[in-house]
């Protein structure tokens, strides 16, 4: 149930100022928010573990690793060696982390920011290294430097990876959070609070909302969270024990308004955030241009085609083949236990709707029995499915072993020959049947790309989503389309098969 609160109340700045300055810049905060500082602590320390281990392995089961450092004479290891592997890299390795920002909290926690400056922290280093190797003449044993990076590398990724699960732990329990202070009109700011209470893995936590068109807006309505008129900003964000201040859609518009705001907090630690009316567009379509003061806020068109789109298309072909040559004995398996549960045909092929509103019959395991279209009429009144697909979680329709496929998703294994044919992807929005005829509005901007054997609802909940949730995942797909995005779906989904979970 929500709570409705109107404070009327109205206070002056708490900060203590001094013509208008707060207090002197060497003395300010940094952040009101302080959940990053353990976790960039942790960090720090996973980080340098990582790349001692990275040196011990390339010590250890690479040959000649002492190479450039052993005397050709007496055959004496330099002792500067150790001190080179177990401290001198490891702390190269920090520097680097640090100037590519890999501990800034602006990118800790969510998105692949993190990691693409783990990367860029690995290309300073080794460039680094080769250049130092090139001053001193040294003849390193190049394989044994290749593997100290390379493993210091995936070591780095793969604990960030397990401290960032940790963290959505953590905050799935209100820790490691960020306070957010919602400032707009209430339709404004209640989409923003719908968009960032979606998941908890962002750590946005809204405890306010103030409105800037007065306490009237919201007379008569259950609010999510407390809202808030006529009082100071600031102060009420002090009173909220707020870290973070979010303003919503046009409640800047005024001209100089939001630049006044953002001095009220310089000396606060808090954070200023605008969050304009664009959601669901991800960060590498969106840049800011400042034209004489003035910042534009530029959204890109989608990359649908280009040089990514064909290595999308060669990967899908050649993942495909390889896939199908591989699971042979599966499929073998499969057609066996199909054809003695139950009559019939082995495959079924479905009309479904593809790329640019093309038609193509999808392939899939039988799960059901013969007659399963013809009692779907009987079964309309049991439909859970909010759109246009039917789902129920006990079909009677289906087989005993087609419950076990449809568990498992080996009934999707055979979409590999629509991979394979071009008709459909490894990973896309899900194919729609056919039957359903024309799709209308938003729905129709899925057709932009090719359908796929597993997409961002299939590891967001699959069946257990609503229609509306469906369509919002499968547009947010085609908007922000990338091959790191292809990749981290792909990762995704074999934790979401393995959990069974929403499968039915």
């Amino acid at each position: 149930m929500g709570r409705r609160l109107i404070e009327t109340r109205v206070t002056v700045n708490v900060e203590p100022v001094t013509n208008g300055v707060p207090r002197s810049a060497w003395l300010r905060r940094s952040t009101a928010a302080t959940w990053h500082r353990p976790y960039a602590t942790l960090l720090f320390a996973l980080d340098f573990l990582a790349a001692v281990v990275s040196s011990a392995t390339a010590i250890v089961f690479t040959p000649s690793p002492t190479a450039g450092f052993t005397d050709k004479v007496t055959q004496e290891l330099d002792p500067i060696f150790f001190a080179i592997a177990y401290w001198l890299l490891p702390l190269t390795w920090l520097l680097a982390l640090w100037a590519n920002g890999a501990y800034d909290r602006r990118y800790l926690g969510i998105g692949t920011d993190e990691f693409k400056r783990v990367v860029r922290a690995f290309v300073s280093v080794v460039s680094v290294v080769s250049v130092l190797a090139l001053m001193v003449k040294t003849d390193l044993s190049r394989l044994a430097v290749f593997t100290a990076l390379t493993v210091a590398l995936l070591l780095i990724s793969l604990l960030r990876y397990l401290a960032r699960r940790t963290l959505y732990v953590l905050r799935k329990n209100g820790k490691a959070v960020q306070r957010v202070l919602l400032v707009g009109s209430y339709p404004e700011a209640l989409e923003v609070h719908r968009v960032v209470t979606r998941t908890a893995q962002a750590g946005l936590v809204p405890v306010g909302i103030f409105l800037t068109e007065g306490a009237a807006s919201v007379r008569g309505i259950n609010t999510p969270v407390p809202t808030f008129a006529n009082r100071d900003v600031v102060t009420l964000a002090a009173d909220l024990d707020a870290d973070t201040i979010a303003v919503c859609g046009n409640a800047g518009a005024e001209p100089g308004e939001l630049r006044r705001l953002a001095w009220q907090l310089e000396g606060t630690g808090r954070d200023l955030v605008v969050a304009p009316q664009l959601t669901d567009i991800a960060g590498p379509r969106v840049h800011i241009r400042p034209v004489e003061g003035l910042p534009l806020l530029y959204v890109e068109e989608p990359t649908l085609a280009g040089v990514s789109w064909l290595v999308k298309t060669l990967l899908d072909r050649a993942a495909a083949l390889i896939g199908l040559a591989l699971l042979t004995p599966v499929f073998i398996a499969v057609a066996i236990s199909i054809r003695v549960t139950s009559p019939g045909p082995v495959f079924f092929r479905q009309p479904r709707v593809g790329m640019e509103g093309k038609t193509f019959r999808c392939w899939k395991f039988r799960t059901m029995y013969m007659d399963a279209e013809e009692r779907q009429a009987a079964l309309m009144m049991q439909n859970e499915s909010d759109g246009l697909l039917f789902k129920i979680k006990d079909d009677p329709r289906v087989t005993s072993a087609g419950r076990f496929l449809r568990r498992t998703s080996l009934d999707e294994l055979p979409q590999l020959i629509n991979v394979l044919k071009g008709e459909m992807s490894l990973v896309g929005p899900r194919p729609l049947p056919a039957e359903n005829g024309d799709f209308l509005g938003d729905v129709r901007r899925r057709l932009l790309v090719r359908p796929g054997i597993t997409g961002l609802w299939q590891v967001s909940g699959r069946s257990d989503l609503s229609w509306d949730d469906a369509v919002r995942l499968d547009l947010y797909y085609v908007d922000n389309w990338s091959l790191t995005a292809d990749l981290q779906i792909l990762m995704r989904t074999v934790a979401v098969v393995l959990r069974r979970k929403g499968a039915y």
